[in-house]
Formats: C-alpha cells, sequence, structure tokens
C-alpha cells in the first residue's frame, strides 16, 4: 500500500508532511516495491509552489538489468496464459482504476500541476483505453481462408516478448494506460519508465496491476533520465518501444530503438491549427478555442494552439480575449481553477522567451498573462492565457510548439488559402474547422493533411475502439497506439498454411472378432 498511502499523506500539501525529508519513490521489479541503491536522485516539485514532494532515483544499470531480465522470465508463462485469463485480470484492473481514479488524479495534480477536474480526465480517458483492452479475445483474431481443397490458410496474432514504455510528463495516467495494459493483454511483459517530474499516478497504477492479478514480473516501474531512456533503446531483451513526448527526444529514440532492431512508435511534437470560418456559431466557437487552447496550461499535444481566422471571422478576436481573461489560474487544489502552473521553470522561460520573440518579430501581443502570480502561490510556475495576433508562418513562435497557455493567431482570405497553409505545416497531429457548412466541413475533411480531424470538436482525439493517428512529423513509425493498430504494433503475425488431406482418414471397421498371430 506504498503508494496510496504516500498520496494520501501529500493530500495537505503541507510542507509539516514532510518533516523527515520528501519520499522516495520506489522501483517496481517482479512484483515488489524497492527502493534504489543509487546516489542520485533527482527532485519532484509541485509546480504551484515549488516545494519539493518526492525524490526519484535514477536506476542503477543492475537495477535496470534486474528489472529487463526479470520482464523476459515473466515473458515465458505469461505468452501462454489463455487470453480469456488475460482478459479477466483486464477486467479486474479496470474497476480498480475506476474505484481509485481520486487518489490518481490527486497525485497528478501535487506533481504535474493540472487542475483536479482535469486530472481526473487524466485518469478516465485512459480508463477508456483500459476498458477496450478488456475486448482483447476480438482483437486478436485472426482470419481464415480455405484456399484449395483440404487447405486453409489463417493468421495467428503472437506477442513480442518485452514491451519498453518511455512516458511524458503532461499525462502521467493517460499515456502509461495507452501503452501497459493493451501490451499486457496481448501476451507482452513491460519495462515502464515514467515522467522523472510525476511518477505518483504510475506507481498507483502498477499496485492496482498487482492486486488485478498481474503476475510479478510482467509489469515493471524503472526511473531515471537519460541513462534509463538509453537502456530501454539498448537492452536486446527489449522488443518494442511506445513513446510519447518532444520532437528531440521521440527522434532520439526512433533512431537509437530502430538502429538496435527493435520496433518503435514515437508521438512526437504538434502545431494544432483551428480553422474558424465566418460561418461557425460565434458564442459555441469562442468558448471551444479558450476551452482549447489555454486548457492544461496548454500542455498538450493536442492543444489547439494555433487559431485561422478565415474572413470576417477575425473580427471575433476582441471577444476571445474576453472570454480568456476570465479563465481563473491558480493551484490545481482550487476547485475554481481553469488551469494551473506549467510543469517546470525550465517550461515556462522557454514559453515566455517565444512570446517575446513573436513580438519582436512584429507580431501583436493582444493579451499578455507573462509575470503572474497567483495569491498564495509566487513561487509557482504559472502564464496566464496569452494571445498573439498577426503571426506569420516565418516567426518562432509558430514554426516551434509553445507548449504553454499561449494561442497564436493568423489570417487567411479563404479556406482555400487556410488549407494551404495548414498543409505546409511539418506537423499533422490535429487540426479541426469550425462551420455550419457541411460542404465545407467536406472539403476540409478531404483535402487536409492531418492525422485527426475534427469538424467543430476542437481536440479530436478518437476514442479506443480506433487509433489515435496523429500524421508527418508527429509521429515516427508506422503503427499508432490504441485500437487496432495499437494491437498490430504489440503483436507479431504469423500465417500457417495447412492441408489436412481428407482421403487419409481411416474408414476401417473395427474388428470384434478374437485377434489371431499368423
Amino acid at each position: 500500500m506504498f503508494a496510496l498511502r504516500q498520496i494520501s499523506a501529500r493530500r495537505s500539501l503541507a510542507i509539516s508532511s514532510y518533516a523527515r525529508g520528501p519520499a522516495k519513490v520506489p522501483l517496481f521489479i517482479n512484483g515488489e516495491f524497492i527502493q534504489s541503491k543509487t546516489n542520485k536522485w533527482i527532485e519532484i516539485r509541485n509546480p504551484a509552489t515549488q516545494e519539493i514532494v518526492g525524490l526519484v532515483p535514477e536506476a542503477t544499470q543492475e537495477e535496470l538489468k534486474y528489472a529487463t531480465d526479470n520482464a523476459a522470465e515473466a515473458f515465458k508463462t505469461w505468452r501462454k496464459t489463455s487470453v480469456l485469463a488475460r482478459q479477466r485480470v483486464m477486467l479486474d484492473l479496470q474497476k480498480l482504476v475506476r474505484e481509485k481514479q481520486d487518489d490518481i488524479a490527486r497525485a497528478i495534480t501535487l506533481e504535474q500541476g493540472k487542475t483536479l477536474p482535469d486530472a481526473r480526465g487524466d485518469v478516465f480517458r485512459g480508463l477508456q483505453v483500459l476498458e477496450h483492452a478488456c475486448s482483447i479475445p476480438t482483437l486478436l483474431m485472426g482470419e481464415s481462408l480455405p484456399v484449395s481443397k483440404d487447405m486453409d490458410t489463417y493468421n495467428i496474432r503472437q506477442p513480442l516478448g518485452v514491451v519498453g514504455g518511455i512516458m511524458p510528463f503532461n499525462f502521467p495516467a493517460m499515456i502509461p494506460l495507452w501503452v501497459f495494459p493493451l501490451a499486457i493483454a496481448c501476451g507482452n511483459t513491460c519495462v515502464i519508465k515514467p515522467s522523472e517530474k510525476d511518477p505518483g499516478a504510475m506507481t498507483i497504477l502498477a499496485q492496482l496491476a498487482q492486486q488485478a492479478g498481474v503476475p510479478n514480473g510482467v509489469l515493471n516501474i524503472v526511473h531515471g533520465s537519460v541513462d534509463t531512456v538509453n537502456h530501454i533503446c539498448d537492452a536486446p531483451g527489449i522488443k518494442a518501444i511506445s513513446f510519447v513526448g518532444s520532437d528531440h527526444a521521440g527522434k532520439y529514440i526512433f533512431a537509437r530503438g530502430t538502429a538496435n532492431g527493435k520496433r518503435v512508435q514515437a508521438n512526437l511534437g504538434a502545431k494544432n491549427h483551428g480553422v474558424i470560418m465566418p460561418d461557425a456559431n460565434r458564442n459555441y466557437t469562442l468558448n471551444q478555442l479558450a476551452g482549447a487552447a489555454f486548457g492544461a496550461a496548454g500542455q498538450r499535444c493536442m492543444a489547439l494552439s494555433t487559431v485561422v481566422f478565415v474572413g470576417e471571422s477575425k473580427k471575433w478576436l476582441p471577444e476571445l480575449v474576453e472570454r480568456a481573461k476570465q479563465l481563473k489560474v491558480s493551484s490545481g487544489f482550487d476547485e475554481s481553477a481553469d488551469l494551473g502552473p506549467m510543469i517546470t521553470p525550465a517550461a515556462l522561460k522557454r514559453a515566455e522567451d517565444l512570446i517575446q520573440s513573436g513580438v519582436d518579430e512584429g507580431a501583436t501581443l493582444l493579451l499578455d498573462g507573462r509575470g503572474f502570480k497567483p495569491k498564495g502561490f509566487e513561487k509557482g510556475n504559472f502564464l496566464g492565457p496569452t494571445i498573439l495576433t498577426s503571426v506569420k508562418t516565418h516567426m518562432r513562435c509558430y514554426k516551434e510548439e509553445i507548449f504553454g497557455p499561449a494561442l497564436v493567431c493568423l489570417e487567411a482570405d479563404t479556406l482555400d488559402e487556410a488549407i494551404k497553409l495548414v498543409n505546409a505545416n511539418m506537423y499533422g497531429n490535429g487540426t479541426a474547422i469550425f462551420t455550419n457548412s457541411g460542404s465545407a466541413a467536406r472539403k476540409f475533411q478531404d483535402e487536409i493533411d492531418v492525422g485527426q480531424v475534427g469538424i467543430n470538436v476542437p481536440i479530436p482525439v478518437p476514442l479506443p475502439m480506433f487509433s489515435f493517428t496523429g500524421s508527418r512529423g508527429s509521429i515516427q513509425g508506422d503503427l499508432n497506439f490504441y485500437g487496432k493498430t495499437g494491437v498490430q504494433f504489440y503483436t507479431s503475425t504469423k500465417t500457417v498454411t495447412a492441408l489436412w488431406r481428407s482421403e487419409d482418414v481411416s474408414t476401417a471397421q473395427a474388428s470384434v472378432n478374437m485377434p489371431t498371430i499368423r
């Protein structure tokens, strides 16, 4: 009960709770929470206060090897369990996660900073993928075809082995739940590295997985930074890697992992555009823009961080500014907060520098959220909603992902011009159009070169019966997360052609006579 007790103790956020120093986050290897023997520790800080709330170990090479070896050993038996037995574990796990949603959400708010309602949403969207993994018997069904007389060809999906997961800070429950339940349900074992900034949610999930009956060694958690990532990329026993995070890290992991013969899926950066047509529902659109741009402090790979106002819709900008001003910025534990702090002082400074670069290059700062200090949380990493207009595509604030509550606004005269602008951007994670014209929506969905498209839906992340289909510069690897392609990623296909000749069937009748020796 280490993780749940620890989270309960943290709820008050009182410094007195840490009179004996911040808790050291354990590794989880072969079904046990163990303290690392490292002498290198990473501080976990509450982004709203800068209070140190935990210490994460830089796992030693011996500990990393121990985790990988145990996962490989567990695979030998786990792969042979029936798909119905694995389904039962997933059914039990989803029940436990549902019951502990609030505990996981509080851990997220403490370590990551997002508001409690948003943290609950983080858990819930991951839970939906876990629930979909409960249909694993159907998801693993193959195909069969009689191809000739007495000959059949059929395929079988088989697990890969040990799967490595390298997780981001911004969705510390949802993204792990995209990865380990489906990988395990397919018969694999896992070595997961949570973000060193907020490992609490994954710690709780591991405990719940153990309670649900995941056998020892099937799910393992290791901690650290570069050395841990390199181990996952290099270890011969790890056959595949799932990664979500920044461009720089993702390209490095994809290159290093594939060079070592591993299967890698890497979700990278984004620059998601919302195209606003003049005929859109004005009130609805402005509300959706404010929520999608500034929610979670803009720290979403699917945040609608860029708006293209088409024609007369640019006149709506003053109203958008007023709605943004109404959003409350505070600690995530403030139930009335609309957005919390950014994850680190470095992330805050980077966002502020990109905002300033826009001003320096000629953009207009309609709303400046820099320097915001909520009462009682003056040391936090806060950036208020920020809006830059008259942005051009050559500006840094457009070309780079700000990853904060900052909205950059461009203009286009026509829908064709807007589509051309979006398609010229290197990223293809998500986009949305707001319109009341079915014809405009149809044209947009057909001609836009982006993997996930919303029509009057600002953040079009699909439900898990589909797949997360970001494209172009937003992903490296051929198979996307969850859904059918997720199952394909975590399995290999074996095709069998079998001949059982009907004429070989014995037709001799049983003899009832006393056998004789001749």
